[in-house]
């Protein structure tokens, strides 16, 4: 049955390119972890991994993809622009391949609608913001250094307000955003499904020491399935239709979080995990300079 490829599932993009719908996050991994979290993912079977300029590891994800052996075109490998790069578009791409030891990525996010002041970046541009930022990773596609092109952390408001730009030429092929039981977030993905964008989950267990692992709904069905609860949240997030990006950097959490196949969630425990009540935040924006979260995702 179906069910039993959770893990070679994939999302069609508006690109027409098909992203591996489970990945390998590696926000906050410390160093010195993530090389090993990496080449064990992929020996896993992983074929996704999520990093960013911002989490200051991209030279250990590459070395963790070359460490593997597989073969560089069988990855999916994404990362993002920071927040005081948004001037320099071009710079920050190579920066990222450079550290990444690869001549392309397969997805390049802005990581936040926030342009952030190279000299001052407690404060924001006040003749630059993300449309123009957007304009600039446009010209990328054709560089050959991107196959896709994406936002991260937009909210319906920002995307509005990029999309009805003149110069949006390239509908972004994903945003990604925090996805989890307790921010399901289901105006914003029905408004990205709306739009052809893809929806990314990070933070998909609801961060490392998630309320959710004691969640009574989430426990009595993972008791029924012979599952653990990660897995359990993992799979609802795919029934869901988003791509999931759980971070470990432990070998047998990665695994464990791998182990997707060969069960399946129905439509009644996936509604009963909808209807969990409890809402929480794993990143807000309040480090931002500027708001980018205005309430308008629920």
């Amino acid at each position: 049955m179906a069910s039993t490829k959770n893990t070679s599932k994939t999302f069609k993009l508006n690109t027409g390119a098909s992203i591996p719908a489970i990945g390998l996050g590696t926000w906050q991994s410390k160093p010195g972890e993530v090389e090993k979290a990496v080449e064990a993912a992929l020996r896993a079977g992983y074929r996704h991994i999520d990093t960013a300029y911002a989490y200051g590891n991209e030279k250990e994800v590459g070395q963790g993809i070359r460490a593997s052996g597989v073969p560089r075109e069988e990855i999916w490998l994404t990362t993002k622009l920071d927040n005081d790069w948004h001037k320099k578009v071009p710079e920050a791409i190579d920066t990222s391949l450079k550290n990444l030891g690869v001549d392309y990525v397969d997805l390049y996010l802005m990581h936040w609608p926030a342009s952030l002041d190279r000299e001052n970046p407690s404060k924001v541009y006040d003749d630059w913001d993300f449309v123009d930022t957007w304009r600039e990773m446009q010209k990328l596609v054709d560089t050959g250094k991107v196959k896709n092109i994406g936002v991260s952390n937009f909210a319906i408001k920002n995307l509005e307000k990029l999309l009805n730009d003149p110069s949006c030429k390239i509908v972004p092929a994903v945003n990604q955003i925090e996805l989890h039981p307790s921010n399901p977030s289901p105006k914003l993905v029905a408004y990205n499904a709306s739009k052809g964008i893809h929806s990314s989950g990070y933070s998909p267990l609801g961060s490392s020491d998630s309320p959710l692992y004691k969640n009574e709904t989430i426990l009595s069905i993972a008791k029924d399935k012979g599952r653990t609860p990660q897995q359990v949240i993992l799979l609802w997030g795919l029934k869901k239709g988003w791509s999931v990006l759980p971070k470990s950097v432990t070998e047998s959490r990665v695994k464990a979080n791998f182990d997707l196949d060969g069960w399946d969630l129905t439509d009644e425990e996936v509604a009963k995990i909808n209807a969990i009540p409890d809402r929480f935040k794993v990143c807000g924006d309040d480090w931002l300079p500027c708001q980018v979260f205005f309430g308008d995702d629920e």
